[in-house]
Parts: structure tokens; C-alpha cells; sequence
């Protein structure tokens, strides 16, 4: 490991978002089109999978997402420490770099195979970029403002994600599922790149200012340490990964069967695009609210009732059988997904040390995005068996589990506490 106090930091570094704000504002932007990224798949590639290759098999028409959610998730265990090594910048670029081929291979796929690999390419860039934006924030702000930050970071993230969820279902029902929605890719692909290169900066520097701060205090842990110490030995750090993953297995479960359920009901692509949109703008839109709530209230109540508010979305979402109900469930599971998700990652931030804090905050995105898989090949397999319905009411109930652990297993510690 490339320790992060090893140099003195220069004289001209601050932390704080009002001195680093141009900074922050530019990766705020690249994370929109990070997100933009993902946005392209949520409505029209289930569609495509089943209308255009003739998937029978709900488990194979997920199988994509498998794929992303796997090589994410490993993409995301060796982000931290490439980013410790390498320097952030570095590792974001070449999360882009794997991300540039992937509308291309969408439009042009002759077979789902290309699907599934374009996905794995998704999941390296998702895995790598999406995780240098929120390090790199974390980094510029300090201990005070990282639940502000990580929610400006996931609000541009998801925003993007749920518009660019609308706009593909609009031009699919104008144009068809390919290749005109997966156009707008390409542009978020380019841009990101081309900013990245040019305009970021290494934030380092910041974590050596803060590590500084209190010398007494920079364990010099090894990797293997700290994926124990993130997967299951701090109770904190456990119950965080744990709830992570399951956020993401019900998001897994959503981007994969909500387009066929909702299908299987007669409703249009249009419509199918405003609910697949509603849930992550509604969870990226209050994610400005929630993010620095954390920082004032606490975490773990955050945690705990936004998982069992995503658990009553959900089963609204089986119970019911009308867009109107529907598009109430989906305000729901947005808002709870907001109440969790960036108070998740800064919960981690606050149980980690500056000097190890990349790493374990690329273990918990590691648990967390291998949801994405459970939840999608699970939730397919269940329906497969018992139908859709069955799916989705199965994946709520894990959820109010999850929020019950959380409950139970976390300790409050404020934000700004010493590690």
C-alpha cells in the first residue's frame, strides 16, 4: 500500500466544500454522466432481451445485469487500492476508457452474448468511475460534510439515471428499442472521458491533510485486514455491507423484472420508461435532503426506516395491478433508497480511518454491487417458478430483514467522531 501520510501535504490544500467547490462541481457533472451510463439499460435492454432475442427465460433475460453486477463488484474491491496506489485520477480515466465501447456494442449486437459482455465492460467503468467520484469527494470536504457530499455525489448519479431512463423510453416508443436510445451513451461516454483527462485533479493531497491531523491515529493495515474488518468484524462496517447489498439486490431485482411485470400487465414502453424513471430521479432528487441529514441526525435511523420503506414500496409494487398504484410504489422505494444510500457510504466513511478509507469503502461497494447480481439471477429464478409477483414480494421481505440487522447491529457514532 502507498500510505497516504507518507509525504507532506502542500501548503496551499484545504478541506471543505466551499474551498474545493470547483472541483466538486466538476466531479458532481462527470458522475451525472456516469450514472447517464446506466440509465441507458434500465428501460429498453430487458425489452430488448426479450422482444428482439426472444428470451423466454426471465433468469436469461437478467443475465446481463449478472454480468454487470459481478465484474462491478469486483471492479469496485480493487478500485480502493488501485486509487492508493495509482492515484484517483488515473483509475477514473481508465474506468471511462472501459466504458466507451459499451453503447457501441449495445446497438450493434447481433446476439445477447454482446449484451452480456457490453455489461461487463459497464460494470468495469461503473466500478472504477463511480468510485473515484465518491472517494475523491469524500476526500475534498474532510470528516464535517461527508454525508452532503456523498448525497450531491449519488443525486447526479441517479438523477442522471432516471433521465436518461425516461428519455430511452420515450425514443423507444418513437423510434424502437435500438439504436436511436442508445445513442445519448455515446455523448455521455465521450464527455466523461474528455473532462476527466483534462480537468480533474488528484485529491491525495487531502487525504494526506486530514491523516495529518492526527498522527497518533494512521494504523498501517493491509488489505486482507480490512476486507475482514468491512465484510463482518466491525459491527458497523457489517451492518452496512449487509444492508448495501441487500439495496442493491432489490435494485438488481427492479431494473430486471419491474420492464416484464409491468409488461405483463399490457402497459406500454412509454409508461414502463416514466415508472422505471420516477424510482431514481425520486431517489436521486432526495438524496440532496438525506445526504446532509445524516451529518445532523445520525445515521443508523436513516438506515434502518429507509429499508423499510423500500420493503413497502416493493410490496405495493406485487400487491397492486395499476400504473396509478404503481407510480406510488415507485415514490416509495425511491424515497427509501434516498433515505439509505448515501448514508450507507458515509457511514463507512466514519468507521474508517483516512489511511485505509478508500479500501474499505471499495469492500462495501464490493458487497453492495454484487446485490446486483443476487438480486437479478434470484429474483429470476423466482419468477421463473412462481411468477413475477412472487419475485418482487420475495426481494421486500429480505429488505425489511436487512433494516431489522441494521437496527439491531449498528451503533450511532456522529460524523465527525475520531476512528
Amino acid at each position: 500500500m502507498a500510505g497516504e501520510s507518507a509525504a507532506e501535504p502542500p501548503s496551499s490544500i484545504r478541506l471543505g466544500l466551499r474551498e474545493n467547490w470547483s472541483q466538486f462541481a466538476l466531479l458532481v457533472l462527470i458522475n451525472a454522466f456516469v450514472g447517464g451510463m446506466v440509465g441507458i439499460e434500465r428501460t429498453v435492454v430487458p425489452l430488448i432481451g426479450s422482444e428482439e432475442f426472444h428470451l423466454a427465460s426471465t433468469t436469461l433475460v437478467v443475465s446481463f445485469i449478472a454480468s454487470f453486477g459481478v465484474v462491478k463488484a469486483f471492479a469496485n474491491l480493487v478500485s480502493g487500492q488501485m486509487a492508493d496506489v495509482w492515484g484517483r485520477k488515473r483509475v477514473l480515466v481508465l474506468g471511462w476508457l472501459f466504458g466507451l465501447p459499451v453503447p457501441f456494442m449495445v446497438i450493434w449486437a447481433p446476439s445477447w452474448a454482446w449484451v452480456i459482455a457490453a455489461n461487463a465492460l459497464l460494470g468495469i467503468n461503473q466500478g472504477l468511475a463511480w468510485s473515484m467520484t465518491v472517494i475523491m469527494k469524500v476526500d475534498l470536504v474532510g470528516p464535517k460534510s461527508r454525508g452532503l457530499a456523498v448525497g450531491l455525489n449519488e443525486f447526479a448519479g441517479y438523477l442522471a439515471v432516471g433521465l436518461t431512463a425516461f428519455i430511452t423510453g420515450y425514443l423507444a416508443s418513437e423510434y424502437g428499442l435500438r439504436p436511436m436510445p442508445i445513442y445519448i451513451g455515446i455523448a455521455y461516454a465521450l464527455f466523461g472521458t474528455v473532462l476527466s483527462i483534462l480537468l480533474v485533479r488528484d485529491s491525495r493531497d487531502h487525504v494526506r491533510l486530514e491523516a495529518s491531523a492526527r498522527p497518533e491515529q494512521s494504523p498501517s493495515i493491509g488489505f486482507r485486514e480490512v476486507f475482514a474488518m468491512t465484510s463482518f468484524k466491525d459491527r458497523n462496517l457489517f451492518a452496512a455491507s449487509q444492508a448495501g447489498l441487500v439495496n442493491n439486490l432489490n435494485d438488481g431485482m427492479s431494473w430486471g423484472i419491474f420492464p416484464l411485470f409491468f409488461a405483463s400487465f399490457g402497459l406500454g414502453v412509454e409508461r414502463i420508461g416514466i415508472l422505471k424513471a420516477v424510482y431514481p430521479a425520486t431517489w436521486g432528487i432526495l438524496q440532496i435532503a438525506t445526504g446532509p441529514l445524516s451529518d445532523r441526525w445520525g445515521r443508523k435511523g436513516l438506515i434502518v426506516s429507509g429499508m423499510w420503506v423500500q420493503s413497502f414500496g416493493l410490496f405495493l409494487t406485487a400487491l397492486t395491478r395499476s400504473f396509478e398504484w404503481w407510480l406510488v410504489a415507485s415514490l416509495f422505494i425511491g424515497l427509501g433508497t434516498a433515505m439509505v444510500y448515501p448514508t450507507l457510504i458515509a457511514a463507512v466513511s466514519d468507521a474508517a480511518h483516512p489511511t485505509w478509507r478508500a479500501r474499505a469503502l471499495s469492500v462495501y461497494r464490493f458487497w453492495r454491487d454484487l446485490g446486483y447480481a443476487i438480486g437479478a439471477v434470484s429474483a429470476g429464478l423466482i419468477a421463473d417458478r412462481f411468477g413475477l409477483a412472487w419475485a418482487v414480494a420475495s426481494v421486500a421481505a429480505l429488505t425489511f430483514v436487512s433494516g431489522s440487522i441494521v437496527a439491531f447491529a449498528m451503533q450511532e457514532r456522529p460524523s465527525s467522531e475520531p476512528k
